[in-house]
């Protein structure tokens, strides 16, 4: 952790002897005005009757000092009088921009909170001294606003956090000619309508969450912005682990982050970090530069305040620049694009995990399905603009033919799973997982490409199983050119990713893949349980992209990243994706056979776009595209790690 911790923390505590700050006096925040420092913070004391509720009413109080750390004249500063905050005050943030300053804060509107009284306010002061007027700002839930303390392309710039209390939260942006819009209702539903426009994503995975800290900071190099990270927060089985951490937005464009700082700044670890209303939470409401020393103010155990300090020069050269940011999948808007037919029993539960290639301009998806059976066959979807299905064949294309895809036991599930395409020459490849309900193997089978086009699905090959004997294995693809001479596959041994090298695709000198090469999970991240190639590998100038899944241990979900293999080599592994590119958020990919689950098998490339065609909760069929020129800068920034001097 970065951040040392000041010797006198807490700097301000619960006084048993005032009523108004017995239980708590937390998350507070510093500005410098005429060499005083004045710290706002909330205060909660005793309980007390409002509309027949008894509560411990938040209020916020304001105190001032001459070193920023040591602070006195506590007095009240913002209580509830309008009946938006009639249930309490909380965690101001405040800025001061163009000689006014700007005291933002929590207002609760309803008891026991919830989502639709959680809001955000605004007191508005001259000198610090007394406030000129009050309004409310959003009317949606929202917390831990504040004002960019200068204005930004001519432009009044606002950054909150949004749907706290109805999480996934997000932090975004807002900007605005006359700061009266701040306060203008109807400014902000609109706004609220096209959220996804602001937002700066700054989430690993759907599972954690995010909460705006304090006011951002002006540096040469950027905006620095501190704030709150919550890993696990979602998930119902790990313990939330509270962190502060910190981005560097563009100067001119406050939603690019432009550098990050991988490791925490701070976590729970102190006495007072770890004891108190609520336990293990450090939350950052404050932060100032100060004889070039930063100083971040925190809320400790949502009961004290505490600081935590930096020398800059330090500080900024732990800045990842160009760090891969929040590349993300764009999903298709009329997905999912197949859903089963309940009166074609072959696929009446499910169809997914589609493969796809494209020939003379046409995409091709053969997706898997299930029905009532319980066997896996195979479908066909046809799209003229790899967007729109076009045509859908009603009777699977690939016959059930070996051993090993025939159910031992009768009715349990079987068949053919998971196809993965790949063309060499005039010749189509499948890969696919034969399961007789007992252990998943890997099967190889082909059609030419004119026996594919005029529909001759008697003409697929006898399928190889290519698997290691007695293994559970799946997930497999075959590359779409030689390297060094040799073919080379992708598949799964739980829990690695192997890639094997054969001389010809015959499998007479040698039954099945060995083991070479393993790309294993990488432990405590969003794969770090196991992983398993999804698509056939791309060939880019920068070596073969590699679309692959990892499951989670903090929440057991579907996520999606990518590799970079060597062009020559490729048991080298030159980057690898530190946050996924596609992970289940939409309903039809959160609920369904099995819940959150994104899962490729098949990809076009459209230009510069590259199509991925995927199962959502293995049920429906989707798509999502992604420009394959940021795809590889992403990939690249994260392998050419560089830091600010």
């Amino acid at each position: 952790m970065l951040l040392n911790r000041h010797p006198q923390n807490p700097i301000i505590s619960p006084n048993p002897n005032n009523y108004w700050e017995k239980f708590a006096t937390f998350n507070g925040a510093v500005i410098k005005r005429n060499e005083l420092f004045y710290m706002f913070y909330r205060s909660m004391g005793d309980e007390t009757s409002v509309l027949n509720f008894e509560l411990r009413m938040s209020t916020i109080w304001k105190a001032t000092g001459h070193d920023g750390i040591s602070f006195e004249n506590h007095e009240l500063f913002i209580k509830p009088e309008e009946s938006w905050e009639r249930y309490g005050c909380e965690d101001p943030r405040v800025v001061e921009i163009e000689g006014t300053y700007y005291v933002f804060y929590t207002a609760l509107s309803n008891y026991p909170p919830n989502e639709n009284g959680i809001k955000v306010a605004v007191a508005i002061s001259s000198d610090l001294t007394s406030i000129s007027e009050k309004h409310l700002v959003t009317p949606f839930n929202a917390k831990a606003m504040t004002l960019f303390p200068e204005k930004i392309n001519g432009l009044y710039t606002a950054i909150l956090t949004v749907n706290t209390d109805k999480p996934p939260s997000q932090i975004a942006i807002a900007q605005f000619k006359n700061i009266q819009t701040l306060w203008d209702a109807h400014f902000w539903e609109q706004w609220y309508e096209n959220l996804d426009e602001h937002i700066i994503n700054l989430r690993r995975v759907n599972s954690d969450q995010v909460e705006l800290g304090a006011p951002p900071l002006n540096t040469p190099q950027g905006w620095v912005l501190i704030y709150s990270y919550i890993k696990h927060y979602l998930s119902r089985d790990i313990e939330k682990e509270f962190r502060i951490e910190s981005v560097l937005l563009d100067l001119t464009n406050p939603q690019k982050i432009i550098g990050r700082i991988e490791k925490s700044l701070l976590k729970p670890e102190a006495d007072y970090e770890l004891h108190g209303q609520i336990e293990n939470i450090v939350f950052p409401s404050g932060a100032i530069i100060e004889k070039n020393e930063l100083r971040v103010y925190y809320g400790a155990a949502d009961s004290y305040c505490a600081l935590a300090s930096i020398d800059m020069p330090t500080f900024m050269s732990h800045f990842e620049i160009n760090t891969p940011s929040s590349l993300k999948c764009t999903k298709f808007q009329n997905n999912p694009l197949l859903e089963p037919i309940e009166k074609h029993l072959w696929e009446s539960i499910a169809v997914f995990n589609p493969a796809a290639i494209e020939i003379e301009n046409v995409v091709y998806i053969v997706y898997r399905t299930t029905g009532s059976d319980n066997l896996s066959h195979f479908g066909l979807a046809v799209s003229y603009d790899g967007i729109s299905i076009d045509e859908r064949l009603t009777a699977p294309i690939y016959p059930l033919r070996s051993v090993y895809e025939v159910p031992l036991v009768d009715g349990s599930a079987a068949g053919a799973e998971d196809p993965r395409i790949t063309k060499m020459g005039d010749t189509l490849y499948m890969l696919y997982t034969a399961f007789d309900g007992r252990l998943p193997r890997l099967a190889m089978t082909s059609i030419t490409v004119q026996d594919f086009l005029n529909r001759e699905w008697e003409s697929w090959s006898d399928p190889k199983i290519i698997s290691p004997p007695d293994i559970a294995d799946k997930d497999g693809a075959l590359f779409p050119e030689k390297i060094q001479g040799k073919y080379v596959f992708l598949h799964r041994v739980e829990p690695n990713i192997v890639i094997d090298m054969v001389d010809d695709l015959e499998f007479e000198t040698k039954l099945h893949l060995g083991e070479m090469k393993i790309i294993t999970p990488r432990q405590g991240s969003w794969d770090g349980v196991k992983i398993g190639i999804n698509n056939p590998p791309i060939k880019t100038k920068d070596g073969w992209v590699i679309i692959y899944h990892g499951i989670s241990e903090i929440d057991r979900h579907y996520r999606i990243g990518a590799l970079l293999l060597d062009r020559e080599d490729v048991t080298k592994v030159l980057a690898r994706t530190p946050y996924p590119i596609l992970e289940p958020e939409a309903l039809y990919e959160r609920d369904g056979v099995v819940d959150n689950v994104v899962f490729p098998c098949g990809h076009v490339l459209k230009g510069d776009e590259l199509y991925l065609y995927y199962g959502g909760a293995d049920k429906v069929l989707c798509g999502a595209k992604i420009s394959i020129s940021d795809l590889l800068s992403y990939l690249n920034r994260s392998r050419e790690k560089k830091y600010l001097k």
